[in-house]
């Protein structure tokens, strides 16, 4: 029996999520649902789903690795498509000050943040990321998730923005989660360059974004575009050079305040803009009609005490939204898929349908990957997730639990109730 070779049969449920691309609007509600279902994955590509009586009428079970999940509902791999995983060092002690009243802006200015986090990858080894990688990607593939975009961004210099894409290549080499790198150079200025904002952009195009793109270190640039870090006009500068050397785009957009970002992203066709606390409604409607990827972060507004960003109004004008844990050092230190489902159900008004598709085909697409994960079709890569319940429901109303009982990645069965 070749590896890869899985047949699942008899799940309650088998949450499709069908399609090739983002679900925009309306469409996130659906989510190709077929009772009492089966999966065939053969060589670690989906080769069929349907029917359990029309799968095996079809297929012999002798050829595969079955799986009988009876009262099991399985979807979709989660596709995380916003982290910052990758990073030395913590900061306990700022999120202390937070709850004490200090606003994420007022750490920055204090000297913490995220120059404080870029001190300790710096001085991390490659050999010690990786080992921090790996365990936090383990970590994410209990929570179901089978793909992770990871960001640069602790380095803002040469060597350690390489070093940080270059873990990420290993992990990905070496882990079961994909890992999707993206260059974020442009996450702040460094000390050394403290009022040559100018030369600091000139540096990271001329010498760290060729070599970024020159060696395939990332598929996608992305930059802080925020009041106080990078402005749109300096946004727009890096994103365009990035574009030039064949990267993809991204954005983080109206976090702290209403800048133009959202904007921005659609005007350059970004794949995705992520965070948009405070998009403005122009913003929220060129998203919708450039079909923009609106990536949300709850777990960042809820660690922050911010308002959630507007996931009901995006979406009723038109908007695709995608859900991710932004999980990082400082504003986010969290991984966890069950609270974004909790807060995004119960505190942004989403639906649970609209909150699995963000979770899958829609992550998928902010990622640029619809058309190969994100959805149980066939010719996908059979990338699965197995709750321990019938019914998908239970993923919000299991409030702030893990429900993941088993976790299938090309067709091999890599997690099992705790057992790898």
């Amino acid at each position: 029996m070749k590896e890869g070779n899985i047949l699942i049969k008899n799940a309650s449920q088998i949450v499709t999520c069908s399609g090739n691309k983002a679900k925009f609007g309306k469409d996130m509600s659906d989510i190709h649902i077929i009772e009492n279902g089966s999966v065939v994955i053969e060589e670690g590509i989906i080769k069929a789903a349907g029917k359990t009586e029309d799968i095996l009428g079809e297929y012999d079970e002798n050829n595969y690795e079955v799986l009988n999940l009876e009262n099991k509902c399985v979807l979709p791999g989660f596709v995380d498509s916003h982290t910052h995983f990758v990073f030395g060092g913590y900061r306990e002690e700022e999120f202390s000050w937070r709850l004490k009243g200090d606003s994420y802006m007022d750490i920055m200015n204090r000297g913490g943040g995220i120059v404080n986090t870029v001190k300790a990858t710096r001085e991390a080894s490659k050999e010690e990321l990786i080992g921090l990688g790996k365990k936090r990607l383990d970590s994410m593939l209990h929570f179901g998730v089978t793909t992770v975009e990871g960001k640069s961004g602790y380095g803002l210099d040469y060597d350690t923005e390489i070093k940080q894409l270059e873990v990420m290549k290993e992990l990905d080499d070496i882990h079961p989660v994909d890992v999707v790198p993206t260059f974020l150079g442009a996450h702040a200025v460094p000390a050394e360059y403290k009022g040559r904002q100018n030369d600091y952009i000139d540096f990271m195009i001329e010498k760290v974004m060729p070599y970024v793109a020159e060696n395939e270190l990332a598929e996608f640039c992305d930059v802080f575009c925020e009041e106080g870090v990078f402005s749109v006009e300096e946004s727009r500068k890096i994103l365009l050079e990035a574009k030039k050397l064949g990267m993809k785009l991204k954005i983080h957009a109206d976090e702290i305040a209403s800048l133009g970002g959202a904007e921005l992203g659609a005007e350059l066709g970004a794949v995705s803009a992520d965070h948009l606390l405070h998009a403005s409604d122009k913003g929220i409607k060129d998203m919708a009609e450039k079909k923009v990827v609106s990536t949300l972060l709850p777990t960042t507004a809820f660690c922050l005490r911010e308002p959630f960003a507007k996931g009901r109004y995006m979406i009723d004008n038109g908007c695709g939204v995608a859900l991710a844990t932004d999980f990082n050092p400082g504003s986010g230190f969290t991984n966890s898929i069950p609270l974004i489902f909790a807060l995004s159900a119960i505190y942004m008004n989403m639906t649970i349908e609209e909150t699995i598709t963000a979770m899958t085909i829609n992550g998928a697409a902010a990622l640029d990957r619809a058309d190969a994960i994100g959805s149980i079709d066939v010719g996908k890569k059979g990338d699965l997730v197995v709750s321990e319940y019938p019914s998908y429901k239970f993923f919000p109303y299991n409030t702030g639990v893990n429900i993941v009982e088993k976790v299938i990645k090309n067709g091999v069965l890599v997690y099992n109730n705790g057992i790898k």
